[in-house]
Parts: structure tokens; sequence; C-alpha cells
């Protein structure tokens, strides 16, 4: 559940992708190796940096089908205002967004995790937090997943806003059957 009309993300924010690990019956038993995309689900990450702030700021996430330059170019004119910087590990998918600049870190032989503290912090999180809550994933919910994951952790330090936010979002909303909640694609 996410909050219509949120404010995109502002100032410095990290951004990069990253994949996680998915088997249905339809994948192969394992996944491909390297940048394979093969028993992989693709998501990329944002992260507000606040400035002198004790942690990270707001987060987003969605899921991608690819990392091409549309796909990543698409995810940051949703997500980030215009004038935004979006700093990155380099990768060539990234540059040419409009209104936004491009301020790159290279990794080469150097760990992302180095470069890009805080995004990576928000996917190690990620991965762990569906085998303890949801007890996997469901590549076909993945985007409600990631969904949920950015409203508990930008509402992580005011619960009592969390609750207020939640009500607000469902109290806007027609009520839905049982069926169109668990299909989506479902006619209601």
């Amino acid at each position: 559940m996410f909050a219509p009309g949120r404010s995109p993300l502002a100032g410095l924010v990290e951004v990069d992708e990253t994949e996680i690990a998915c088997s249905s019956k339809n994948d192969p038993v394992t996944g491909g190796g390297g940048r394979s995309h093969q028993g992989k689900m693709l998501v990329v990450g944002a992260v507000e940096i606040e400035d002198g702030g004790p942690g990270p700021g707001r987060i987003r996430l969605s899921q991608v089908a690819d990392y091409s330059a549309a796909s990543l170019r698409g995810f940051i004119a949703v997500n980030l205002a215009p004038g935004a910087t979006a700093k990155t590990d380099g990768w060539s998918g990234y540059p040419g967004a409009a209104g936004i600049t491009h301020d790159p870190h290279v990794v080469g032989k150097m760990a992302a995790h180095i470069v890009l503290p805080w995004v990576h912090r928000i996917f190690s999180n990620l991965k762990v937090c569906p085998l303890v809550v949801y007890q996997g994933l469901r590549r076909q919910h993945l985007q409600s997943y990631l969904d949920e994951f950015v409203f508990r952790f930008n509402r992580r330090r005011t619960r009592h806003a969390a609750f207020r936010s939640l009500l607000g979002i469902a109290a806007a909303h027609q009520p839905l059957p049982y069926k169109l909640l668990i299909s989506p694609e479902a006619k209601a």
C-alpha cells in the first residue's frame, strides 16, 4: 500500500539495482550467474540521503523487467524530483534522465556497498524480510511486497503517523473483494 500523490525523493539520492532469488515451477532449479536474470526478480531502489541525519531518509523500490536505460530512467522519472542528484554505481542505464543530475561513482573492484552504503543496507533488509515476514515471495505479488516494505520503512520513526496514514489511504478507496486482492488482474 502506498499513498497516492506522495512527493518524489529530492536532494541527494542513492540509486542502484538488485536481484532477489525466486523459484517457481516455471523457473530452473538454479539461477543463472552474474547478470543473468534466470530465477531472479529484478528490483531497483532509491534512498534519499538526509544531510546530517541519523540515517537514510525515505525510500522507493520498484520491480523492473530489465536493467535497460528505459526501465531505469522510467523509475528515476517517477520517483525523483526534478533537480535531484542520482548517485549511482556508473551503470550505463542511468545517465540521461530528464531534470536529474547524474553523479556516477564507478565501482570497479571496490565493493558496491562502500560507494552506495544506504541503498545496499535497504537491499539487505529487503532480502531478509520475505524470509521472516512472508516465508518467501511470489513473483506476481512482488510489487505489493515492495510497496508494503517502503510504507513501513518510511514510517519507521513515527508509528502513530503510519497508522493514521494507513487509515487515510484505506478510507479513500472503495472496498475491494477478496478475489481482486489475491489476483489483481481479475475483474471486480
